[in-house]
């Protein structure tokens, strides 16, 4: 508990076996009520090491529902168990569970429904091993979403997020792709619905272990990131109607 709210971090895994437990020693549970770990068909033992864990709420797809469609059984698990606050942490250790305490604070004290942990802010990016030119992309993308959805977010690529309950109660992430745009889609809702989002300096590691998209996938996926921006800009004035916000 955080302020008699409920805090539950879940764990969108796939192939996880080797830096699970790492992860999972680092959480904060001093502050933390529970744990969901979903491991999304991994061919490794990701689920064997859950289990080892002692993680009581694990739950396995027989087949890969992609990185999007992991993080909607995440989310929908979380609020099935009354969660005021959410924390998506990677189980790939590239992000360190030693700020959750940092953002749960943030929304437990209500000072953002939403906390990002950005590798921009700082030079934790570079220094931590991104590739130059995810960082290069990375900066293009955000400058342009900023400037299509009129905001000034550090990045929208980071993959460590924490939610109010209740912003992910007021969101429909069904008709969101199942793929990793589903990021940037779920972003674009919560903009939409009117929710500020903070952000705090994030280190990151890039190493053999950890989750990564080839060069081809982030093309698609920079493309795509472009497409739910246009989207987002067009309906917020007026010229189209997108169904994923409402």
């Amino acid at each position: 508990m955080y302020n008699n709210k409920k805090v539950v971090i879940v764990l969108p895994a796939y192939n996880a076996a080797l830096t699970l437990e790492q992860t999972y020693r680092e959480i904060p549970f001093d502050i933390v009520d529970e744990v969901v770990l979903v491991d999304d068909a991994s061919p490794d033992n990701t689920l064997e090491v859950g289990k080892k864990l002692g993680i009581k709420t694990i739950i396995r797809h027989e087949q890969n529902k992609g990185y999007g469609g992991n993080q909607k059984t995440c989310y929908a698990t979380a609020l099935s168990l009354n969660a005021d606050i959410v924390v998506m942490l990677h189980p790939d250790y590239q992000y360190t569970p030693k700020l959750i305490t940092a953002m749960v604070s943030i929304i437990g004290n209500e000072l953002y429904p939403v906390v990002f942990g950005s590798r921009i802010l700082g030079k934790g990016a570079l220094k931590g091993g991104m590739p130059m030119y995810k960082y290069i992309a990375n900066r293009f993308l955000t400058l342009s979403q900023n400037i299509l959805m009129n905001q000034k977010l550090s990045e929208y690529h980071t993959g460590y997020r924490a939610f109010s309950g209740e912003v992910l109660r007021s969101i429909d992430l069904t008709p969101n792709s199942d793929d990793f745009i589903f990021d940037n889609e779920m972003i674009a809702q919560i903009f939409y619905k009117g929710y500020e989002i903070g952000e705090v300096t994030c280190p990151t590691k890039y190493f053999e272990e950890a989750s990564s998209i080839n060069f081809s996938r982030s093309v698609t996926y920079g493309l795509g990131v472009l497409k739910v921006s246009l989207f987002y800009f067009l309906t917020k004035i007026g010229l189209m109607k997108w169904k994923l916000l409402k």
